[in-house]
């Protein structure tokens, strides 16, 4: 079993009702940022938002680079689970991106930039200044 990635999109039972749960209570952060990364508005990128992975459920994901966006209010400030989530989302190939809801709704404009340098492979190393956390190279 060396080398077999499993299939991390693959449905798990109740995931989808989370998801859809996390998208019809969504937070006022994620409202804003969602209406700026719909529709493919951040250069053509395409994000789908609240998408089952595995045993987690991100955020924002852009699949065709990989990249989630997760956005955090107070209670995952230094986040032993948010750690172990990062690093199985990277070890199974994608880079993770975090914000504090507090940046979204005051700062949404540096938010976009960060998130666009990111897609164009301006920023490709991690950061813990800006919360990025790449994928794991080899499963790219």
């Amino acid at each position: 079993m060396a080398g077999h990635q499993p299939d991390i999109t693959k449905r798990r039972p109740g995931k989808t009702d989370q998801a859809r749960s996390l998208r019809q209570n969504e937070t006022e952060a994620e409202f804003r940022l969602w209406s700026d990364l719909r529709n493919r508005q951040l250069n053509g990128h395409k994000f789908s938002r609240q998408v089952p992975l595995g045993a987690y459920v991100a955020d924002f994901v852009c699949r065709e680079r990989h990249l989630i966006v997760e956005l955090d209010g107070s209670q995952h400030a230094e986040s032993v689970a948010d750690e172990r989530r990062t690093r199985w989302l990277n070890e199974h190939g994608y880079s993770v991106l975090r914000f504090w809801n507090d940046e979204v709704l005051k700062e949404r404009r540096a938010v976009l930039e960060t998130i666009l340098a990111v897609l164009e492979g301006q920023i490709v190393d991690a950061c813990e200044t800006i919360r990025f956390s790449p994928a794991k190279r080899e499963n790219r």
